[in-house]
């Protein structure tokens, strides 16, 4: 027989109960999250918690969701977590801006905002993009004109704050030579710092891939990409999905390529994470139905779209108040309605 535990042991472990829990990669009945004094959530089988001191929801919970591709300065992220984003990357900003709203967002007695991990600024070309682009934020890039260039930026990002590199590779201007690029990937790795890389145009994948990056910002979306590219990506890479960049729900060519490479990057194994680029053009704050079909569209199932999304080790809870639907016609409207859990939720 199962040993209920007293509630009063700790009052700081909370325990949360809901008609059916998304947990490691299915959908449960039957089981009860326990939230303990270290903030870490483990699901555990029902009968365990206690019948007095249980928080009890009707619905489906889940880990918090994320968004891992965000600008801050270029939405409003309030809007965005009561849309149900628990967490943004922040992949390219002003570091002083960032890392202001990222202090606000951990601070215990703020619940409005989603948690903030950051890149801190464009790593670029002397004169690449974005620094032509009007949307640009001042302070928002850095030009790398050397190797030693290479080191101090990583350096001085990570003694910010940040806890990923974001550089760019922008066909249509300026791009780091080979060996610049190389030089930032390694300073990068020596600190312990994914690489993410905005790759755009031809041979800025293979770029990307040569220097050895970690991830890439966006589905590549301008051409075809060779099979030897994607099992290369596919190897070694993350790709953040962004599909609905490409028409903002008015489908254009773009998107149909993006999803084909996102298709054969995921038949080859390679790992997809849910990122929306959020602040570039008519993306709907918080959970985006869009990108969810879209996902669908390159052959990802409800489970690891959720897979996608998701941290199992983070401190944040999703609530899908009623209920989490996986089949594929019902999916994307369900989760769109999920909200982050916290203390402010009064079910009905």
């Amino acid at each position: 027989m199962t040993e209920v535990p007293d509630p009063r042991e700790d009052q700081r472990i909370r325990w949360l109960a809901a008609d059916t829990i998304w947990w490691g990669g299915r959908l449960r009945a039957g089981v009860a999250l326990r939230v303990g004094a270290d903030g870490k959530v483990k699901p555990v089988p029902a009968e365990m918690a206690p019948a007095d001191g249980t928080r009890r929801l009707p619905g489906t919970l889940l880990p918090g969701l994320v968004d891992a591709h965000v600008h801050s300065a270029l939405v409003d992220l309030g809007t965005v977590r009561a849309g149900g984003i628990a967490a943004v990357w922040d992949l390219g900003g002003n570091p002083a801006a960032v890392a202001a709203l990222a202090t606000r967002a951990a601070a215990p007695a703020v619940s409005s905002l989603p948690r903030i991990r950051y890149a801190g600024p464009f790593l670029i070309a002397p004169g690449g993009y974005p620094s032509d682009r009007a949307w640009a934020p001042a302070g928002s890039w850095r030009e790398i004109a050397s190797e030693t260039d290479a080191g101090a930026a990583v350096a001085d990002a990570w003694s910010a704050g940040a806890t990923l590199i974001k550089v760019t590779a922008h066909a249509g201007g300026p791009l780091l030579p080979q060996p610049v690029l190389r030089a930032l990937v390694d300073a990068a790795h020596a600190s312990g710092l994914p690489v993410v890389v905005h790759a755009e145009g031809p041979g800025t994948v293979t770029a990307a891939v040569e220097a050895g990056a970690d991830i890439l910002a966006h589905t590549p979306w301008t051409e075809t990409l060779p099979d030897s590219l994607i099992r290369a990506c596919a190897s070694r890479m993350t790709w953040l999905s962004t599909l609905d960049i490409h028409g903002w729900g008015d489908p254009d060519p773009a998107r149909e390529v993006a999803i084909g490479n996102l298709r054969r990057f995921v038949e080859q194994g390679g790992k997809v994470r849910y990122g929306t680029d959020l602040g570039n053009g008519p993306l709907p704050p918080g959970v985006n139905p869009r990108e969810l079909r879209a996902l669908r569209a390159a052959g990802l199932t409800p489970d690891e779209i959720l897979t996608a999304m998701t941290e199992p080790d983070a401190p944040e809870i999703t609530w899908v108040p009623g209920g989490l639907d996986l089949s594929p016609a019902a999916f994307a409207d369900s989760l769109a309605t999920a909200r982050v859990l916290d203390d402010s939720v009064r079910p009905r």
